[in-house]
């Protein structure tokens, strides 16, 4: 969602005669984007900051915006502590980014603004043309989240639930793929909250996949307790929709998720994925972890790590609690930071081994690839298969934006290496 905001940030501001640029040496104006979902999100700014300061000391300072979720917590903080700052602009807030640099050039002001205007934000941004020419390309259709886990700082910082019209949707996804776009990943808090004058995430892919250049559709990220029947369904009707779902669970015991505030249980959980799957035999999932979270016993890890074994999530995403600023569980008492990182470590050490199991299966295989760039090395391609894992080829022919059957060849942890070879293609389809 990040790398969506600020692509239409740069599209804001050229409306103001602002061109991005690659080299912080020619800034005139620099505009950090932030993220507060993790610790130390607000010393990255600090740092961030230090560095433009460095290459400015002797030259004009050029205007400072702090953009996203830690300039709506932390914004008269970072105006108190950091003068080089000059303005600090929140998520719903970022349509007025170009308002907010002329006034800085005019009046020399600083300025805040973290108002919660989401409405207003999508109203202007429908009038400003997405410029974003990526082959996958990102659309939020969904901000905020209403479920208050106590870990999460999100409804604090983005606010409730809010969904934007599948009209507008409709036409800025229609404008992406006109732009080059072979796939769309449809972005929120708790995308499958989304839900319009009655029009649910499952009617949007279904009008979605009407768009004839578009290929794919994938989303992200999913709650537990939002996925209702229609969105199951979609899965058997759907040959756009990608066949992964990312599911975030945060812990595989009951009593943990209770006490995180999830609104779901484990065999809640795995009623869900045995649902999708009986849809859909060939889905696969991946999920995050919250991995000593307070109070958490051996056993409660213990459980964590037997649901790792039931689901064989082919992708997790696993981090140590952090405590983040005005939420609930920051008043907890952590757990001792060396039992902590021995779990993490154990943790992560299975979803490794489960990762690479998978990926064993997929070697000798072909795979349905799309293209998005091309490497630095020549002739190198990359893209991704249908459950999104990293694929590299070499050809002499241009791939980028083009659907390959691939031959899985060999792979690590992170990439998967095939070929192009149209001679053993011919037998493979012969069969």
């Amino acid at each position: 969602m990040n790398e969506y905001d600020s692509n239409r940030i740069f599209d804001i501001a050229k409306n103001i005669n602002y061109a991005k640029t690659d080299n912080l040496k020619d800034a005139n104006c620099y505009i950090i984007n932030t993220c507060h979902i993790r610790e130390k999100a607000t010393e990255k700014v600090y740092h961030d900051i230090g560095r433009v300061k460095k290459q400015f000391k002797n030259r004009k300072k050029p205007i400072v915006v702090v953009v996203g979720c830690v300039a709506q917590a932390e914004g008269d903080l970072l105006l108190q502590k950091e003068k080089y700052i000059d303005a600090v602009v929140g998520p719903q807030s970022y349509h007025k980014i170009s308002e907010t640099i002329l006034k800085i050039e005019d009046e020399k002001k600083r300025l805040n603004s973290t108002e919660f205007e989401v409405v207003e934000k999508f109203d202007s941004l429908n009038h400003i043309k997405n410029s974003c020419n990526s082959v996958s390309s990102y659309l939020t259709i969904q901000e905020g989240c209403d479920k208050f886990c106590k870990f999460c700082v999100v409804p604090y910082t983005r606010g409730a639930e809010f969904s934007r019209s599948t009209t507008e949707l409709f036409k800025e996804c229609q404008n992406l793929v006109s732009n080059g776009a072979k796939e769309i990943i449809l972005l929120g808090q708790n995308v499958n909250a989304y839900e319009f004058k009655k029009n649910k995430l499952s009617n949007l892919i279904s009008d979605l996949s009407e768009i004839k250049n578009l290929k794919r559709i994938r989303y992200t990220t999913s709650h537990p307790v939002d996925f209702t029947e229609d969105l199951i369904e979609i899965y058997g009707k759907s040959t756009k929709l990608m066949p992964l779902i990312h599911l975030p669970v945060q812990s595989g015991s009951d009593r943990i998720l209770k006490k995180m505030n999830r609104k779901h249980t484990v065999k809640f959980y795995l009623n869900l994925i045995d649902k999708l799957k009986k849809k859909k035999p060939s889905l696969k999932f991946s999920s995050d972890f919250i991995i000593a979270y307070p109070e958490e016993t051996d056993k409660d890890f213990e459980d964590t790590l037997k649901l790792m074994d039931k689901v064989e999530y082919i992708n997790t995403y696993s981090f140590l609690f952090s405590a983040r600023p005005g939420t609930p569980a920051a008043k907890l008492l952590k757990i001792d930071e060396k039992v902590a990182k021995e779990r993490l470590e154990r943790f992560q050490k299975k979803a490794e081994e489960i990762k690479m199991n998978y990926r064993k299966t997929l070697f000798q295989k072909k795979s349905s690839v799309l293209f998005e760039n091309s490497m630095k090395e020549k002739n190198q391609f990359f893209g991704r298969d249908q459950f999104s894992n990293s694929v590299i080829v070499s050809s002499n022919e241009n791939l980028i934006g083009q659907i390959k059957e691939v031959m899985i060849t060999k792979g690590n942890r992170n990439t998967l290496f095939g070929e192009l070879d149209h001679k053993f293609k011919r037998e493979i389809f012969a069969a």
